[in-house]
């Protein structure tokens, strides 16, 4: 690299956008699966299951995630495991994403009402059943909106990615401005992708936070 900007450096950039899509699509799968877990664990009828998945809630929204992402790579490096910067990343973000998913969920499946619980009780339904078939239906939709909304924090966290190393967007722009030394030309690219890249989801979330909110306006007794 070198010179102006080019076309080459915007494909170089084109690639990092692409690893953060997906990075960004192994975070909200990966957090998808632990964040359920996380949430069917902290409504469970079990103390020790709810405090377990309490304290690593706790844990990891109190833990940077820069910190987790260094304790993923160097620290498992440290201890004679050999780890790729995207295994490590994968892994941080999934751990991260999970908490906070399971936060999010715990929550709408809590605000589903009473009565709702009640009914699917009296029916003589099995704790699993009332859980598969009632309630988790409902708190689906409840779940939507913010589970999208929060699809844009997880894009944005990619970029922290770079410090085990990991090409994605924000440290392609590093590497190119590191040759050209244009800085403010370089990042104003990079934030106009990820603003590409979240707007919509944005749009979405708040479109969707509407429907869903008429929704249950609905289903409301006068």
């Amino acid at each position: 690299m070198g010179g102006s900007l080019n076309a080459n450096h915007l494909f170089f950039l084109g690639q990092g956008a692409l690893w953060t899509i997906g990075l960004s699509t192994i975070a909200l799968i990966g957090g998808g699966i632990v964040g359920f877990l996380i949430a069917l664990a902290r409504v469970s009828p079990n103390k020790a299951v709810r405090l377990a998945s309490g304290a690593y809630v706790q844990l990891v929204q109190g833990t940077p995630l820069l910190v987790i992402m260094f304790l993923g790579y160097f620290g498992l490096s440290a201890l004679g495991l050999a780890i790729t910067p995207l295994w490590a990343a994968g892994a941080s973000l999934t751990i991260y994403v999970g908490a906070y998913f399971g936060e999010i969920w715990r929550g709408c499946i809590q605000a589903v009402p009473r009565p709702q619980w009640e009914a699917a009780e009296g029916l003589g339904l099995s704790r699993t059943q009332r859980m598969i078939k009632v309630i988790l239906p409902q708190a689906v939709r409840i779940a939507t909106p913010p589970t999208v909304g929060f699809m844009v924090q997880i894009i944005k966290n990619t970029s922290l990615a770079s410090v085990v190393g990991f090409v994605e967007l924000a440290r392609s722009g590093q590497i190119i401005n590191n040759s050209l030394f244009e800085p403010f030309l370089i990042y104003a690219i990079i934030a106009l992708i990820y603003f590409a890249l979240c707007f919509p989801i944005s749009l979405l979330s708040r479109r969707l936070e509407r429907r869903m909110g008429v929704g249950r306006a609905k289903l409301m007794p006068a």
